[in-house]
């Protein structure tokens, strides 16, 4: 009687501790899910910050050297076009 009543109770205690070991399994699988998931959306977020900021950076440059030249070409239209008034109109005085 006493043995069946021991062999119970080891059983028992077997049957908790796995239920126990299942839980833990459980919580770890969900910690790691969960800990995946922000690492993947931090990595993404991060991943796509630097590569904003690259294809900015690129278009701005390439934007300000258009931008430039085309700014400097009609600067010096320009000044041609002031030097021959000026040139000109020396012409005029000296003839």
């Amino acid at each position: 009687m006493k043995e069946n009543a021991v062999i119970t109770i080891i059983s028992i205690t077997i049957i908790v501790l796995n239920m126990m070991m299942i839980i833990v399994l459980d919580i770890k699988n969900a910690i790691m899910v969960a800990t995946m998931t922000e690492v993947t959306t931090v990595t993404m977020a991060e991943i796509m910050v630097a590569t904003m900021a690259e294809v900015t950076a690129a278009v701005m440059a390439v934007i300000t050297a258009v931008v430039m030249a085309e700014v400097m070409a009609v600067i010096t239209a320009v000044v041609k076009d002031v030097a021959a008034v000026g040139a000109g109109c020396f012409n005029l005085i000296n003839n």
